[in-house]
């Protein structure tokens, strides 16, 4: 296993103001191979990175791994048209986001002999066909990345951070990334391991408070250079299509108010958000939704506004759970203390501590009296008792909590509001850049309610240093954990990251973790959501199928599933139930097809016939449904806005169409029947972004007339 020099801690890492110093450093303190521990997503310190891998692509007596997820790249357009529409959006949108070198070479299948990348989750799709990225992938549940890296000999990590200062000095946040860092270096430590850790400043990210932060020790060393300070990767929010809303009004009709809550990024999770801003601003008007779309009615259905609010328990915090947390329903506070937790639950704990409070917690055992050190660190860190509130004083104070003289007394060294207290636990964000813009500009009160922290302590319910498996069940009340799939077999298995062949899509992540949540929680669900459609070069195909070469989600845990469709409720359910409940809610063109390779299968009777009730599943009933909504602007495309300019829309729109005919030869045809006819008039605009204006060559001549053809 390779080593580490040995390395002094000081007080406070000393600061580094030059890449190529950093890397000597990195070089002389860790000897040998280099196996390096990089941030999923956001976190990834690219300018501190990419110096890295250029030294050690130059030396090839020094080998470098490297160990991460989710790798992203500024999009660029796989077609002439993209590209050129794609150039100046990317240079607004992404600004002076450097790139990682790595990413280019792994896509191209060029990198260094002395250089290995591993990734645990890959960008969705992006590495479909790469033999390189296909044989280096990792293939393993989120909550176990921390001992499979460790399996692997990590001796370095590095990781972009917040930073701020005040009197006390510097401080250091993991920001959108506390999710394995934390987790990573004790775990490490307790084998006898020191990692190198190195920590890049970026001003651009979001101070994250609470257990975001990190020790002034937790570096060996923080480095800020002009270059470490830069845009953010930032998405822009993906429109939201009909099949997506209707989805998203299914699933916003199983949160329960007072519960918890997970969502994911894209288009599925803002048209979760969105319908429950919906159902909490416009009450009827999801009702009526919700009846058009639900064959079996909608007596178990949630309709009512939220008067609790819910609690987010996500891996991911997304754009759409801000918008919730803005619009009044993530809000549900859930408490670090057992006591403080059960009080909650049972509505007895103020917004503010209280005699009231402290009667009610002597009463239940959980504050004894006189306080001893440990006691009161604890309830400061709570919140109850006031931060100058010193031993000594505290131990002078009435051994009894009655009498007004002694209720007096403690009212006066009652802390001002609850800590340690959140609305929202995330394990990493990502999003657009008004997302990071709104999380710059929180006021103190709400950023410390939203958590950023361990994965191990989302995704897992047993015990850790941040609480106990009991307080996790007693947080997690009524839990609806929201997830995406590709693909769902007759029998309620769930294929989720990887093709049939094999190949990988992105990966598991945390998903097979809230499934089994789910399941553990008494009064949990795990709610699988997908399309029950898939359009790409091979044509139309049925996402609900007979059997898939692929599980993520095995068939014995099967809960409930959603498509645009309807809600199947899988739970406890026999084989033919089963199946019966999927092909009620799978597309009415394929449902024939279903029955007939169950049937062949065994798992529907020979005689069973299709009701006719369930015959209407298609798209043009979905979209007549909601079109009412849709034209009120409670469906919008881009409820939480976008990035785009309107002139964009319209070409992106163009765009899209061509490309679906591209792989539809019948589509394409008619395309080419409509671009002969009289075409309408395009902004020349338009053609100068995509490079249409000057068009000579027959293939220019022969897209314009079909961009036109689609606008």
């Amino acid at each position: 296993m390779t080593s580490i020099a040995p390395l002094p801690r000081a007080e406070q890492a000393a600061l580094v103001q030059d890449l190529e110093h950093a890397v000597d450093l990195i070089l002389q303190r860790v000897p040998g191979d280099l196996v390096l521990a990089i941030p999923l997503g956001l976190g990834k310190p690219n300018p501190l990175v990419n110096t890295l891998y250029r030294r050690v692509s130059r030396m090839p007596e020094r080998r470098l791994k490297i160990y991460t997820a989710l790798s992203l790249e500024k999009p660029v357009g796989k077609s002439e048209l993209e590209q050129q529409f794609l150039a100046p959006l990317v240079e607004r949108v992404f600004a002076d986001y450097p790139d990682l070198d790595y990413v280019k070479a792994h896509r191209a299948q060029a990198l260094p002999p002395n250089v290995e990348v591993h990734e645990f989750f890959l960008k969705t799709g992006d590495y479909l066909g790469n033999p390189l990225a296909q044989q280096g992938f990792v293939c393993t549940n989120y909550s176990f990345v921390v001992r499979d890296m460790m399996s692997h000999g990590v001796n370095l990590i590095l990781q972009a951070v917040a930073c701020r200062e005040d009197a006390g000095g510097r401080q250091l946040s993991l920001s959108c990334n506390p999710d394995l860092s934390l987790d990573l270096v004790e775990r490490l430590a307790a084998q006898g391991r020191k990692p190198l850790t190195v920590l890049m400043i970026n001003r651009q990210l979001p101070f994250m408070t609470g257990p975001a932060v990190v020790p002034p020790d937790f570096a060996d060393l923080v480095v800020e250079t002009p270059e470490t300070t830069h845009q953010l990767f930032a998405p822009p929010n993906a429109a939201i299509g009909w099949a997506d809303y209707a989805i998203g009004l299914h699933a916003a009709s199983l949160v329960r108010d007072g519960g918890t809550l997970q969502i994911g990024i894209g288009s599925l999770g803002d048209a979760i958000a969105q319908a429950l801003i919906v159902r909490q601003t416009r009450p009827e008007a999801f009702r009526q939704m919700l009846a058009g779309l639900c064959l079996e009615g909608t007596a178990a259905r949630e309709m009512r506004p939220f008067e609790q609010g819910v609690y987010g328990c996500s891996e991911m915090f997304v754009n759409g759970l801000l918008q919730l947390i803005q619009a009044g329903i993530v809000r549900r506070r859930v408490y670090q203390d057992e006591a403080l937790q059960t009080l909650a639950l049972e509505g007895a704990l103020g917004e503010v501590p209280s005699i009231d409070t402290l009667l009610a917690l002597q009463a239940m055992g959980a504050l004894r009296l006189p306080l001893d050190a440990a006691a009161l660190r604890h309830w400061q860190a709570q919140g109850l008792l006031s931060e100058s509130l010193s031993l000594e004083a505290a131990r002078a104070l009435p051994g009894e909590l009655s009498g007004s003289q002694s209720l007096q007394a403690w009212s006066e060294v009652l802390g001002p509001r609850w800590r340690q207290a959140a609305l929202l636990h995330g394990g990493f964000f990502l999003g657009p850049r008004d997302f990071y813009q709104t999380l710059r500009q929180l006021d103190e009160p709400l950023r410390e309610q939203i958590a950023m922290t361990r994965i191990g302590y989302i995704n897992e319910l047993y015990g850790d240093a941040l609480g106990s498996e009991r307080l996790k069940r007693l947080q997690r009340r009524e839990a609806r954990f929201m997830n995406t799939t590709m693909k769902m077999t007759l029998l309620g298995a769930a294929g989720s990251d990887a093709l049939e062949s094999g190949q990988v899509v992105s990966g598991v992540g945390g998903q097979y973790n809230f499934v089994a949540m789910g399941h553990a929680l008494p009064d949990a669900r795990s709610i699988l959501m997908l399309r029950a459609t898939h359009d790409n070069h091979h044509g139309l195909t049925s996402s609900i199928v007979w059997n898939y070469g692929n599980v993520t989600i095995p068939r014995h845990l099967r809960d409930i599933v959603i498509t645009e469709y309807g809600v199947a409720d899988l739970r406890g359910k026999s084989d033919t139930d089963v199946v019966q409940a999927l092909i009620r809610i799978a597309d009415s063109r394929f449902q024939d097809e279903l029955v007939r390779e169950a049937q062949a299968h065994g798992k529907l009777a020979a005689d069973w016939q299709l009701p006719d009730t369930w015959r209407c599943n298609r798209p043009e009933n979905l979209r007549e449904h909601l079109r009412p909504w849709r034209n009120e602007g409670l469906l919008p495309d881009f409820p939480f806005g976008t990035d785009l300019t309107e002139d964009e829309l319209k070409i992106v729109r163009s765009l899209k169409k061509l490309k679906h005919a591209s792989t539809h030869p019948v589509e394409l045809v008619g395309l080419i029947l409509r671009s002969l006819q009289g075409l309408p008039e395009v902004p020349e605009a338009y053609l100068e972004r995509l490079g249409l204006d000057q068009a000579h060559s027959f293939k220019q001549l022969f897209l314009k007339r079909l961009f036109a053809a689609n606008l």
